[in-house]
């Protein structure tokens, strides 16, 4: 890989990353629910609205009948009607990783990852696995128990979509980033729940670095157990576009051999991007409309595309249809961050990196932890139903 650019350059890209993750999210919100908006269901109203190829914000509904089937936050979604971000999860967790390593630096421990949980995110704003550690938190409980009692979304999507910062914050050096999300993981989840956050911090960390995104997502492979079902996943993707099936064809495939483990499982969720990523091959558009346009978790897996695209292009190369309508604004519920600039978020984010140093080595105790939880078994699908934000 080569090295790190410094100045402009990567406070270009970390924009980039920030924008893409928001734009990717917001793409994606509509069609929020996996088990109604399946990519054939995609792909039809986007037909009906003459929106394919899709290059933009999803259009407006294009019947009443489209219209009653999308997330209620449609409305603010959509092109033409996109004035800043909507507030949403995906988001939230990259504010509160900002707020994480602004007030704990890199030696952060578990235990403070749920005390800011609980001193900055409400409640019902969290879902799933998140949901279950932070009622664990407030009745006592600490990490790995947090993640383990009475908890069925262990290997849910939650933890990976909390990963960027950390690899936003260290470019090129996907091993670090991947133990920092490892640790922050480990509060609500195990095994391919834990995985997906290493993966998708290396991933973004590697793009800062890697000549091609090919590379990055292999780099991020690098960081997780090679007989995980995370990694056989993604390798199976890549081998499938290797093997030169269309981008179709390579999700039918992987849609086949996931399932039963439901949309907003890590490991499906891993496949779709994976497959937006590889298809997509640097393009910022065509990445996070493929990725979206593949269902299941679309606002998380768009969010996870299009910051890794972002970082791969930075800022500048975005194009403005994406980028302006956010009006450099986030709407957030991590308390104290309403309304803030991306752009300041983004100048945050690379004072951050310019501090790091080898201080990111976990606490002996921690350090325990965070084994002992990822080491519990790596389950092929836990029980369960309900949304996320």
């Amino acid at each position: 890989m080569t090295s790190v650019g410094g100045g402009p350059e990567f406070a270009d890209r970390v924009l980039g990353g920030w924008l893409g993750r928001i734009a990717g999210n917001m793409l994606g919100k509509p069609v929020e629910q996996g088990e109604v908006w399946t990519r054939e269901r995609i792909d039809g109203y986007l037909r009906r609205a003459d929106a394919l190829p899709l290059t933009d914000y999803l259009p407006e509904p294009p019947t009443a009948d489209d219209a009653a089937l999308l997330r209620p936050e449609w409305r603010a979604c959509v092109r033409g009607r996109v004035r800043g971000s909507c507030r949403d999860d995906d988001v939230d967790y990259a504010v509160l990783g900002l707020d994480l390593l602004e007030t704990h630096g890199f030696g952060f421990s578990t235990e403070q990852v749920g005390d800011l949980w609980l001193l900055r995110l409400p409640y019902r704003q969290t879902f799933t696995a998140e949901r279950a550690a932070y009622r664990n938190l407030a009745a006592g409980l600490r990490p790995p128990l947090t993640a383990t009692y009475d908890n069925p979304y262990q290997e849910w999507i939650g933890a990976l979509i909390r990963a960027d910062m950390y690899g936003w914050t260290c470019p090129g050096a996907p091993r670090e980033a991947a133990a920092l999300a490892r640790r922050d993981a480990v509060l609500s989840h195990t095994g391919n729940g834990v995985y997906g956050a290493m993966w998708a911090a290396a991933t973004v960390s590697a793009a800062f670095t890697a000549p091609t995104v090919r590379h990055a997502v292999e780099e991020g492979l690098r960081v997780v157990p090679a007989g995980s079902r995370l990694a056989r996943t993604v390798r199976r993707v890549a081998a499938l576009r290797d093997a030169g099936l269309a981008w179709e064809e390579t999700l039918a495939t992987a849609e086949r051999e996931t399932a039963g483990l439901g949309w907003i499982h890590t490991v499906p969720n891993a496949a779709v991007l994976t497959a937006g990523l590889l298809y997509g091959d640097g393009d910022f558009t065509r990445t996070v409309a493929l990725t979206v346009r593949g269902g299941l978790d679309t606002d998380s897996n768009g969010a996870t595309a299009g910051s890794v695209a972002g970082v791969l292009t930075g800022a500048a190369a975005i194009p403005g249809r994406w980028t302006e309508p956010l009006e450099d604004t986030v709407r957030s519920a991590v308390f104290g961050f309403d309304g803030v600039r991306i752009s300041e978020l983004a100048e945050r984010t690379v004072r951050l990196a310019a501090t790091r140093t080898d201080k990111i080595t976990p606490r002996t105790d921690e350090r325990t932890t965070a084994v002992h939880a990822v080491g519990v078994a790596d389950t092929e699908g836990v029980p369960g139903a309900g949304g996320r934000d």
